[in-house]
């Protein structure tokens, strides 16, 4: 292990750096819908032709996630068929395509500006493609930097995905502010039947046209990088795979330098010769660990808090409308994302995980308090950004790495796929289920996803081993253990 040292830092850098657009899409497709979410209510409720409800505004603005859930699912089908490069690539089309999509739905097919349920079903698809871009990249960018980067510095570059994740939310957080500008949301007006009407002093243009300038402000993101993956290298474990060890040499040799570069590809060719192994040839807990790394990591209940960060932070009595703590919470994301960066492979993945879901549970328990007593300002809205904070620090990050380093080179395609396919389930169920559980008690919604918390730690210490330090070939030795 002398030579550890001597591997190319600006070659590996300029190659993560661009694999983790995908992750910085990822987090701008997710997240673009928080501030365009209140416009695009107000526009479909003056639809002529059907009654356009909160339950329907709940799928509306998670329709994205159906997508994610396709995306993650053929996600290890696509990796292995195509490569890790080449799927990233077909994910930035549809990032594109799905930006100019939302931006006019009308394409062809309707008159611009007039609502109809018709519309609606086609603003839904196009908000799906993305999704599945978004479900594509979320496996595959991971998996793609864990393959080329060096075994003691893996946490940390796996880890810059979710920086950029994390980073792409803030950028569109503050895209939509800017874009926002002096306009306002529009007020929504419930009648005593219950139905949903738009206010006649909201303002028209949020209506008509802000939340169109948000989702084609993607557009611009997915072209750079859709170009930048023509300058980037298919990994070595990959043309390993496909029979190209001279490629898979060379590379290797550009990264960690020739002596190395001959010991990792001797190490690759030993795990890769069993690639024909069934998914549970290492039994089946590594799948059901893998697995339930997916289903805590959404069932604490973090992406409800990022999606509807404004309407949270505005009935938790922040000032102007919770655009600006949106903004803020954003900030301190970053900060903490990048704690868990630099903490990742010093302190190890489980440590993260647990200290994580113990500043989760308190930051989500006293939002619940805050509520049941009635207590409006500071209080609850700094609870909800340390809430995300311990998330940005632990399970954000920490569950991206170990999802693309737990599983064997020779199931991790599929095994991948597979959890990162419950990912977005849990996603979908939790984003969907908000909107109504709050709009019943924020109270019980905070206590909930607090209780998931306690028992994510519980899960981390008994379940889950730690892989600090280990390259991707020991995981054979680790499971078949």
């Amino acid at each position: 292990m002398g030579n550890t040292k001597e591997y190319n830092v600006v070659y590996i850098v300029s190659i993560t750096l661009v694999a983790t657009l995908g992750g910085l899409l990822f987090g701008y497709d997710t997240a673009v819908i928080s501030g365009a979410e209140k416009g695009l209510e107000g526009f479909f409720l003056q639809a002529g032709d059907f009654q356009y409800t909160k339950i329907l505004h709940g799928i509306t603005s998670s329709s994205a996630l159906i997508g994610c859930v396709i995306g993650g699912a053929i996600s290890g089908l696509f990796a292995s068929r195509f490569g890790r490069r080449d799927s990233l690539r077909f994910a930035s089309v549809l990032f594109f395509l799905s930006a100019l999509g939302s931006f006019h739905p009308e394409f062809l097919f309707f008159s611009k500006g007039v609502p109809s349920w018709d519309l609606l079903v086609a603003f839904n698809l196009y908000r799906i493609l993305g999704g599945i871009g978004v479900g594509l990249a979320s496996a595959i960018v991971p998996m793609y930097i864990a393959e080329i980067a060096p075994s003691n510095i893996r946490g940390t570059l796996v880890s810059c995905n979710q920086f950029a994740i994390i980073f792409g939310m803030l950028v569109v957080y503050f895209v939509n502010y800017l874009i926002l500008g002096d306009h306002t949301n529009p007020v929504i007006d419930k009648s005593a039947e219950g139905l949903l009407t738009v206010n006649a002093s909201s303002d028209p243009w949020t209506i008509a046209t802000g939340w169109r300038y948000m989702f084609g402000s993607e557009a611009y993101v997915a072209a750079i990088f859709g170009f930048l993956l023509f300058l980037v290298p298919k990994t070595p474990r990959y043309l390993v795979l496909i029979g190209q060890p001279s490629k898979a040499l060379n590379i290797l040799t550009k990264i960690n330098g020739s002596s190395k570069a001959k010991e990792i590809l001797s190490d690759i060719e030993a795990t890769s010769k069993e690639k024909t192994e069934k998914m549970f040839a290492y039994g089946g807990t590594v799948i059901i660990i893998g697995i339930l790394l997916s289903v805590f990591q959404q069932a604490i209940g973090i992406n409800a808090v990022l999606y509807y960060a404004p309407r949270i932070f505005e009935s938790a009595g922040a000032e102007g409308g919770g655009m600006m703590q949106t903004v803020i919470m954003g900030i301190v994301n970053i900060v903490f994302t990048v704690i868990a960066i630099v903490a990742v492979d010093k302190f190890g993945r489980k440590p993260l995980l647990i200290i994580g879901s113990i500043g989760m549970a308190a930051g989500a328990f006293a939002v619940a308090i805050s509520d049941n007593f009635g207590i409006k300002g500071i209080i609850p809205v700094v609870s909800i950004i340390v809430y995300a904070a311990f998330f940005m620090m632990s399970w954000g990050p920490i569950c991206w790495v170990l999802i693309s380093e737990i599983f064997p080179n020779t199931i991790r395609g599929k095994a991948v796929a597979i959890a990162v396919a419950f990912q977005w389930i849990f996603n979908y169920i939790v984003s969907s289920t908000f909107p109504p559980l709050y709009d019943f008690s924020p109270m019980v919604a905070y206590g909930l996803y607090g209780m998931v918390c306690v028992l994510a730690a519980l899960f981390v210490w008994k379940m889950v081993p730690e892989t600090k330090g280990k390259t991707l070939e020991d995981m054979s030795k680790l499971w078949r253990q």
